[in-house]
């Protein structure tokens, strides 16, 4: 019989992740937790990973729950670190996107100020 840790990789402490699989587990849990989704819904979602799977990881997060919202808190920290430093600092075709869509809206409205009179 497995045991629960069998359906995970540990790869550090705030990288847990289901085996055979690239998703951790904290995908798992912020669907679960964070957006009330169900076991199913969530298997469905992610077809790679067996319903058996998601009833381990939120099994595993009610066992060890302190443990995990830590875990999910350090996680949470990060994207939003992250989210911080891109919105500081973002890569070069951002800006050239973000310039390529100033240049539209600005053509746009220069053609809503000044519409063609002689149609």
């Amino acid at each position: 019989m497995k045991q629960l840790e069998d359906y995970f990789n540990f790869l550090t402490p705030n990288d847990i992740r289901l085996k055979n699989s690239r998703i951790g587990i904290e995908t798992i849990l912020y669907a679960y937790i964070y957006r009330a989704r169900t076991a199913e819904e969530i298997a469905q979602t992610y077809p790679t990973l067996s319903l058996e799977q998601v009833y381990a990881t939120i099994l595993y997060y009610l066992q060890e729950k302190e443990k995990i919202v830590k875990y999910m808190a350090d996680w949470l920290e990060h994207c939003l670190r992250s989210e911080r430093e891109q919105d500081e600092n973002p890569p070069d075709f951002v800006l050239k996107l973000r310039k390529l869509k100033a240049e539209q809206a600005a053509e746009k409205q220069a053609t809503n100020e000044y519409p063609l009179s002689n149609r």
